[in-house]
C-alpha cells in the first residue's frame, strides 16, 4: 500500500514538472535572478558611449537576467547615440532603458535609445521627444518651427516637413534620422507616428501619455517596482530566442561610471580640448626657443596629442582647426616680426572665427562661446609676448657657454717648449700664440680662438694692455 502511494506522488510530481515545461514557448529559456544598472545622467557624448558598451559587455559575462540603463538627458551626438543603439541591438542579454528619477527626460538622442531598448520604462514626471537633429553647418534646431507642406492629400509629407526645416543638408539629416527611429518603432512594436513626429515635428510626451500612446511599456515610480512589474515579461532577442524574465527577486548589481569614463568625459568637451591644444602649441614652441629646458616640450607633446584626440572623439569642423593653428601661428610670430601689430591682430581674428566654427551641435555643453574664445586668445597673447620678452632678455646676456665663453678670459703662461707656449685658463692647459714673445708666468687675456688654440694678449703687472701702432707691447 505504502509503495503505491509513493508510485503515484512521483508520478504526480512529474506530471507537474511536464505542465511547467510545455507552459514555455519554444526556445524559451529563463535567465539568472542578476540585473544590471548602468547609470546615465547627461549629454550623450563618446564617453557615454563607451561607459553603456562596456556595461552591457560585462552584463552579457555575467549572464545576467537584465540590463537596465537608467537614463536622464537632454541629447547628445549622434554618433554616440547610433553606437549605443548598435549595442543595445546586439545584445545577449534584454536592456530596458528607465527615464528616471522623476523629472528626468529622454530627448533627443535619449528617445532613439529608449526606442532601440527591448522594454522601454519611464516614471511619472518624466517626458521624452524632442528629437530633431541638428549637426555641424545646418541652421535651426529642435525649436524650429512645424512645416506647412502637404503631400496632396490633405496631410503633411514628411519630405516636406525636412525641406521646411532648411536647407538640402538639413532635409537629408532630418528624413535620415526620422526613417532610422522608425524602424527602431517598428522593431520593438511601438508607436512609429509619434517618433516620426518626434524628429520632424520636435515632438515631446510626458511617460502617461508614452503609456497611453503605445510608445513605452511600464511606467514605474523605481527599479524594484519595474523589476516586479516586468517579472514573467517574454522578450524576444531574435526569431529564435525568447528570454522569459525573472526579476521580481533580482539582485541589482549598480556599474558606475570609473576613471577611464571620466577621463574621456573631461577629454570629450570642445573648451578642454582647445585648451590641450594651445597648451601643446605653447609648449613646444618654448621648448625651440629654450633648447633643453625639457618640460615644456614633453608636456607640449602630450597635451596636443590629447587635444588632437578630443578633437577626433568629437564632430568638429577641421576647418576651425585649422583657423584656429593659423591664429596661433601668426600670433606666435607677431612676437618676432615688426608686422606692428597686423599679424596679431589677424592671428586674434583667426582664432575666434575658428573656434565658432569648430562646432554647431546646438548643445551647448558642445559650442564654444565667444567670451570664452577671446578670454583664450587675449592669454594666448600675453603668453606669447612674455615668452617672446623672456627670449629677448637671454639673447642679450652675455654667453657662458661654448667657445665663445673663452673670449676675455684670463690666465697665466705655465711653459714654453720648443717655441710652443702653453697657459692655463679657468683650470686647464691650452697651447697659446701671442705676436709678443710669452715667457712662464706672463699673464695674458684670451682675444680669440682658432681650433684648439688660443690667440691672447700679454698684459701688464697692471692687467692691462698697451697698443702702440697696431702691436701689443709689455710696459
Amino acid at each position: 500500500m505504502n509503495t503505491t502511494r509513493l508510485w503515484l506522488f512521483a508520478g504526480s510530481l512529474l506530471l507537474g514538472i511536464l505542465a511547467s515545461w510545455s507552459q514555455l514557448p519554444a526556445g524559451a529559456t529563463t535567465t539568472a535572478a542578476v540585473v544590471t544598472v548602468l547609470q546615465v545622467d547627461g549629454i550623450i557624448s563618446p564617453a557615454t558611449s563607451d561607459f553603456i558598451v562596456r556595461g552591457l559587455d560585462e552584463a552579457a559575462e555575467k549572464d545576467a537576467a537584465l540590463a537596465i540603463i537608467e537614463l536622464d538627458t537632454p541629447g547628445g551626438l549622434d554618433t554616440s547615440m547610433r553606437s549605443i543603439v548598435r549595442h543595445i541591438l546586439a545584445s545577449p542579454v534584454p536592456v530596458a532603458t528607465f527615464v528616471s528619477p522623476g523629472g528626468a527626460r529622454a530627448a533627443s538622442a535619449g528617445t532613439f535609445i529608449l526606442y532601440a531598448s527591448h522594454i522601454a520604462a519611464m516614471t511619472p514626471a518624466s517626458n521624452l521627444g524632442a528629437a530633431t537633429p541638428v549637426s555641424i553647418g545646418m541652421s535651426g534646431g529642435p525649436d524650429r518651427p512645424a512645416p506647412d507642406e502637404a503631400d496632396g492629400q490633405g496631410g503633411k509629407s514628411p519630405a516636406g516637413k525636412a525641406a521646411a526645416h532648411g536647407d538640402t543638408m538639413t532635409s537629408k539629416v532630418t528624413n535620415d534620422a526620422a526613417a532610422y527611429i522608425r524602424s527602431l518603432a517598428q522593431l520593438r512594436g511601438r508607436n512609429a507616428d509619434f517618433a516620426e513626429k518626434a524628429v520632424l515635428e520636435a515632438r515631446s510626451m510626458s511617460a502617461q501619455e508614452a503609456l497611453k500612446e503605445g510608445v513605452i511599456d511600464v511606467v514605474a515610480p523605481n527599479i524594484p517596482a519595474l523589476l516586479r512589474q516586468l517579472d514573467g515579461r517574454e522578450i524576444h532577442l531574435d526569431e529564435n530566442k525568447v528570454v522569459r524574465l525573472a526579476t521580481a527577486d533580482a539582485t541589482v548589481e549598480r556599474i558606475v561610471p570609473d576613471a577611464r569614463t571620466r577621463i574621456l568625459a573631461l577629454l570629450a568637451n570642445p573648451q578642454v580640448a582647445l585648451i590641450l591644444m594651445m597648451v601643446g602649441i605653447y609648449g613646444l614652441f618654448f621648448e625651440l626657443m629654450s633648447p633643453g629646458a625639457a618640460l615644456p616640450g614633453v608636456a607640449g607633446l602630450i597635451s596636443l596629442l590629447l587635444g588632437m584626440y578630443a578633437f577626433q572623439l568629437l564632430p568638429v569642423n577641421w576647418a576651425g582647426v585649422g583657423l584656429i593653428a593659423a591664429g596661433a601661428a601668426m600670433m606666435i610670430a607677431e612676437a618676432f616680426l615688426p608686422s606692428f601689430g597686423v599679424l596679431g591682430l589677424g592671428g586674434i581674428i583667426a582664432f575666434v572665427l575658428g573656434g565658432l566654427f569648430l562646432t554647431d551641435t546646438g548643445i551647448p555643453e558642445f559650442d564654444l562661446s565667444i567670451p570664452f574664445l577671446i578670454g583664450l586668445a587675449i592669454v594666448s597673447v600675453a603668453l606669447i609676448l612674455l615668452m617672446g620678452a623672456m627670449a629677448a632678455k637671454a639673447h642679450r646676456r652675455a654667453v657662458v657657454s661654448g667657445r665663445e665663453e673663452m673670449l676675455g678670459l684670463e690666465g697665466t703662461v705655465t711653459s714654453v717648449v720648443g717655441g710652443s707656449a702653453y697657459a692655463e685658463v679657468r683650470g686647464e692647459s691650452w697651447q697659446v700664440r701671442s705676436k709678443e714673445p710669452l715667457a712662464p708666468g706672463d699673464r695674458i687675456r684670451v682675444s680669440t680662438m682658432e681650433g684648439l688654440v688660443l690667440h691672447v694678449v700679454k698684459l701688464n703687472v697692471h692687467g692691462m694692455s698697451k697698443l702702440t701702432g697696431g702691436e701689443h707691447h709689455v710696459l
